[in-house]
């Protein structure tokens, strides 16, 4: 790893930091939450989890869009550094999926009385839970490298579906999770000021993203190295 490429990496580091903290404060001190129910604004200060909860969610599209992309140059390419993106991107995406999960249920227990419900979105977001949490097992437990990136390439590249359909679920159907708040042809169905915080938490969490993914890559860059050293002395022990 090269000193560009560390200072590269801390700058990120440190921008995600400072952003973080920023939206933190804003989310603590930010004036009455208003929760949108239909043409309606309902105030619900227990809604203020949304400037967490939407920014993971976010994050958990943009990580599979990655996949997505990485999986298709996989298959074209067969190239290392593609498969090492994919799969730096979906261990990523699992912990930020896995936030959304979380923050959801906390976010709906005091506002539709339940911790869990079979609804649209919550159901599709768990099945990209599962997804994500397949294309990692699938890299696990498939010996030969070439043929486990192949494999999770293709179910990288067909799970992607889920995304839009997760994303377009509370139009589609009736569900209990509020319906698009912020893209709208008519303009966002919240105060101006709860978009620009979560503008800004998006922000943060985008380069908190990108910073983890860096990270990610370098460690797999290195157990690679490892790898391709360790390879012939099990040969030269086995013969």
């Amino acid at each position: 790893m090269t000193p560009l490429t560390e200072r590269r990496e801390a700058a990120v580091g440190l921008a995600a930091l400072a952003l973080l903290l920023i939206s933190a404060v804003a989310w603590f001190v930010s004036p009455t939450i208003f929760y949108p129910i239909g043409d309606a604004l309902v105030e619900c200060q227990a809604c203020r989890i949304i400037y967490f909860h939407v920014p993971t969610a976010w994050i958990a599209y943009l990580a599979f869009f990655i996949v997505f992309v990485a999986s298709i140059q996989v298959l074209r390419t067969g190239l290392p550094r593609w498969d090492a993106l994919a799969r730096s991107s979906a261990e990523v995406g699992l912990v930020f999926t896995s936030l959304a999960l979380l923050t959801g249920s906390l976010w709906g227990r005091p506002v539709w009385g339940t911790w869990w419900t079979w609804d649209a979105r919550l159901t599709t977001t768990l099945i990209l839970w599962f997804i994500y949490l397949a294309y990692l097992m699938l890299r696990a437990y498939v010996d030969d490298e070439r043929r486990a990136s192949r494999y999770a390439a293709v179910l990288g590249i067909l799970g992607f579906v889920d995304v839009p359909i997760n994303y377009l679920s509370v139009t589609w159907w009736r569900t209990l999770h509020p319906e698009l708040s912020i893209v709208r042809v008519d303009g966002p169905a919240m105060p101006a000021f709860m978009v620009q915080i979560i503008v800004l938490s998006l922000a943060a969490f985008t380069l908190l993203y990108v910073y983890l993914l860096l990270h990610r890559l370098r460690l797999e860059r290195l157990q690679r190295q490892v790898h391709r050293r360790a390879s012939p002395e099990l040969i030269a022990q086995r013969v």
